[in-house]
């Protein structure tokens, strides 16, 4: 009865011969047949070799697992072959040739085997059973002495959690519950990525959601528990399909220093057979298929050179482009979360061992401490290290450790450097295409970075965009610092963590600390105050929490000491933000606990740093010059309207352009003396700057002739001279001016002069609408006026509207206001208040066109109220 299939499509190229043979390999492992392994693997080779080498067509596999055994079938397409009729005797040939030879190893390692034909395909089988052996038993190791034994805690657990397809937890264990903090209800329909610390690399596709859609899946990450903290641990991964056909994956998860518990035993090393001598070197260390991203490499370097001689750790570093220092880039048995991307130098030390250019051997690194820097305090005693090299240039570092001193000699060196040679051409292959990736996307990053910095010049707007474009990007968290001048000192102006639940915490670490020293120099530098802060509040912390019996009982204080601990404890940089030879801020990232940036991500921050600096100081600059000008414009405008008895008086402003709060046009109303008011609405020649100083020479002239006790006539006479005064900066000006006396009867007597402004309209009770003056000459063009002034009176519930041209001239199209369409809004004005009938003509006005007005408006109304 068949229990299990799997099958399989390999290309007619030489390459599928090895992918044919892992792939056969991986399945029965996966079935736990590990007895048949090899013996299926060479058959598959030989059989797929004559298919897609020999036949040229492409060659289905077949794997079929039965209670006893496996069978496995593999098929070509060649067309043209002789189908035997009888059974005639079958000439296996020999050893020596090269054809045959498939079929006579079938027949000497295989419990059954056969060989079937149709027209266009011919199907090889073979069948392999199972030896006997005692039930249970797929594997066993040699007796060890105890001190050998891999070490556990008091009680070894095991986390399952079975993940779904789409990434979601749906299954929680207890000792899940242990190990990380989290009950099953916290996590239990959220993706396993949120709680994951995977190692990742900009520009790879590398992750935790690739490894859960492997088949079979070991390997070493960390898991963020309840208190912040990254767990390293390693994991064995198994996809299952559940009764109705739906894939998931159960996890199983132990501490990473228990990983013994979980992990695969090492396979016997291959026999020296011919095929053994024809298998890529490569592929002999690496496996197939070789992972296709650098990340993927590397960790499966460290790994099985880890496993090559039986070493507790393993590491793998890539020098630098100048070769002076050397990146950690895998781990494996170590903090690799707190490890990755530091740096160590090429040359540590005096002589051979110092040097990563040659291969060193440390039997016991107690006696020299410091020799390998980054196995410091990680109970590691002997270390054998390796360099790569391609072309006789330093690419890497290679090394594996163990936690007994002694454990390595010369041979253990010889045996590491040979898989070195091996991998290392692969790895400055994928490297030099990570830094191409990155590259790209460091060049789209800055562009994109520069067109959104300068599509603002609003302050706090560049901040926020300057932070996040670095959050998570480039950074866990990120502060600005900002410099108002010289003389003052660095201020917290923003903060962003990745996890929003964690800004309030790393805002309250950093007001507590002193500012980093604002210092021009280019680059990053390291600020440590940061990090030794959060560890120390941490611990704290922890020293006053000492007898809380677990996690679950802390209280809301605590964990947001040690949750910020951990999202600042990593490693900090400070990046000056430098424009126009000042010192104007500090750009601040940071990483979480024990986490370090990577070089190529630094010299992205500090271009970006660059372009931030000066979009950060042309929204200073503009802001600065903003705020001028608003004072200025204010400094025009009347500081209010006065009350006048028993006369309604409202205005509405509106100065055309982004910014400006005074433009061409100007209104005013003020006492002139007991009983008598003066009122006034012009509109100079033009918008802007030019047009709001007339403006503001209109209006104060204005008042001081007025009350000198001039007359409307000799006022706009004296105003239109001092306006031609100003030579080629004057502007000429029509202006609407008038007195008003309110009178005891109830009425109000005024005293008007139109010089070539909007006739003013006046409404009637009644409801109609008529000119309340004579249009005269307009101001600024002619020496020589005459002008005279109008009387007349308003009645108990009369009007007068008085406009500027940008109400009139309001168009749409062909179409425009004008005065007729005015009227006919005022007259529909009766019975309305002075503010009512002002809002009743802009929202008119605002109507009339879709577009936004272009021209200044100010609207001025006037009105007699009824005797109650």
């Amino acid at each position: 009865m068949i229990t299990a299939r799997a099958a399989a499509t390999f290309e007619p190229v030489a390459r599928s011969v090895a992918t044919a043979r892992a792939f056969v390999r991986d399945t029965l492992q996966g079935w736990g047949y590990t007895d048949v392994v090899d013996d299926a693997v060479v058959l598959t080779s030989e059989l797929v070799t004559n298919a897609v080498i020999h036949a040229g067509t492409a060659a289905d596999v077949l794997c079929l697992r039965t209670e006893d055994g496996v069978r496995v079938e593999i098929a070509d397409h060649y067309p043209e072959r002789e189908i035997p009729l009888q059974p005639a005797a079958l000439d296996l040939g020999s050893l020596d040739s090269e054809n045959g030879r498939g079929l006579l190893l079938c027949a000497a390692l295989a419990s059954r085997w056969g060989v079937e034909y149709s027209p266009t395909r011919k199907h090889v089988w073979f069948q392999l059973d199972l030896p006997d052996r005692p039930v249970g038993v797929r594997s066993a190791g040699p007796l060890l002495p105890v001190g050998l034994l891999p070490v556990t805690d008091e009680r070894v657990r095991v986390a399952v959690a079975q993940v779904d397809s789409e990434g979601a937890v749906a299954a929680w264990n207890d000792d899940a519950v242990y190990l990380f903090g989290y009950t099953a209800d916290q996590v239990i329909g959220k993706q396993l990525t949120d709680f994951t610390a995977w190692p990742q690399t900009p520009g790879t596709s590398t992750g935790i959601a690739d490894a859960l859609r492997l088949s079979r899946w070991e390997g070493s990450y960390g898991i963020r528990g309840a208190d912040g903290r990254t767990i390293p641990v390693y994991g064995s991964h198994l996809r299952v399909r559940d009764p109705q056909g739906e894939p998931s994956t159960v996890c199983l998860l132990v501490r990473d220093y228990e990983r013994a518990v979980l992990q695969t035993p090492v396979r016997a090393p291959v026999s020296d057979t011919a095929e053994s001598r024809k298998t890529d070197p490569f592929e002999i260390f690496i496996g197939s298929p070789a992972p296709d991203d650098l990340d993927g490499l590397l960790q499966r370097t460290v790994e099985r050179a880890r496993d090559m001689l039986d070493a507790d750790a393993a590491f793998l570093l890539l020098a630098t482009d100048d070769e002076t220092e050397l990146e950690v880039r895998a781990t494996t048995g170590l903090p690799s979360a707190r490890q990755r991307f530091a740096r160590v130098p090429v040359e540590a030390g005096t002589g051979r061992y110092g040097s990563a250019r040659m291969p060193a051997v440390h039997e016991d690194l107690d006696a020299v401490p410091g020799a390998v820097p980054l196995l410091g305090n990680t109970g590691m005693r002997s270390v054998v290290t390796v360099p790569l090299k391609v072309e006789g240039r330093l690419t890497g570092s290679l090394g594996v450790a163990a936690e007994a001193a002694g454990r390595y000699s010369n041979e253990e060196a010889l045996r590491l450097q040979f898989a070195a040679d091996r991998i290392a051409l692969a790895v400055e292959s994928a490297r030099l295409g990570e830094l191409e990736r990155l590259r790209r996307g460091s060049l789209s990053f800055l562009v994109e970075a520069s067109d959104l910095l300068a599509g603002t010049l609003d302050r706090d707007q560049t901040l926020a965009l300057m932070a996040q474009m670095t959050v998570p990007t480039l950074a866990t968290w990120c502060a600005v610092y900002t410099i108002a001048d010289p003389a003052s000192d660095p201020e917290l102006s923003y903060v962003l963590h990745e996890d929003e639940e964690r800004i309030d915490g790393v805002k309250s670490l950093l007001t507590r600390i002193s500012p980093p020293e604002p210092v021009r120099t280019p680059g990053a530098r390291v600020w440590a105050a940061p990090s030794q802060a959060a560890h120390e509040a941490a611990l704290r912390t922890s020293m006053r929490s000492i007898g809380i019996g677990d996690a679950g009982g802390l209280g809301s204080t605590t964990r947001t000491t040690l949750a910020t601990a951990a999202a600042v404890g990593g490693e900090t940089v400070v990046l000056p933000l430098v424009a126009r030879n000042r010192v104007i801020g500090m750009l601040t990232l940071g990483k979480p606990s024990d986490d370090h940036f990577r070089q190529e991500i630094l010299e992205l921050a500090e271009d970006l740093s660059r372009r931030a600096a000066l979009a950060l100081d042309n929204a200073r600059l503009y802001s600065e010059r903003t705020a001028i000008s608003q004072s200025l414009q204010r400094s025009l405008l009347p500081p209010g309207l006065p009350a006048v008895p028993n006369v309604e008086v409202d205005v509405i402003y509106r100065a055309a352009g982004e910014g400006n709060e005074v433009g061409g046009d100007f209104y005013d109303v003020f006492p002139i003396r007991d009983g008598a008011y003066g009122f006034a609405i012009g509109d100079v020649c033009g918008t802007g700057p030019e047009a709001a100083a007339v403006t503001g020479l209109a209006r104060h002239a204005l008042r001081l002739l007025a009350r000198e006790g001039f007359g409307g006539p000799a006022v706009l006479e004296r105003l239109n001279a001092a306006i031609l005064d100003e030579g080629t900066r004057s502007r000429f000006l029509t202006l609407l001016y008038g007195e008003l006396w309110p009178q005891e009867d109830g009425s109000a007597l005024l005293k008007v002069v139109c010089a070539g402004h909007p006739l003013p309209l006046r409404l009637r009770q009644d409801g109609s609408v008529e000119p309340a003056a004579d249009p005269q000459p307009l101001l600024g063009v002619m020496e020589d006026l005459e002008l005279y002034e109008q009387e007349f009176t308003l009645e108990p519930g009369d009007v007068l509207l008085c406009v500027t041209d940008g109400v009139t001239e309001r168009r749409e199209g062909t179409r425009m206001l004008g005065d007729d369409g005015l009227a006919d809004v005022l007259a529909h004005c009766t019975g309305l208040t002075a503010g009512a009938v002002a809002a009743r003509i802009l929202r008119a006005v605002e109507r009339f066109a879709a577009e936004p007005p272009s021209d200044d408006m100010a609207i001025l109304t006037m009105r007699v109220p009824e005797p109650h």
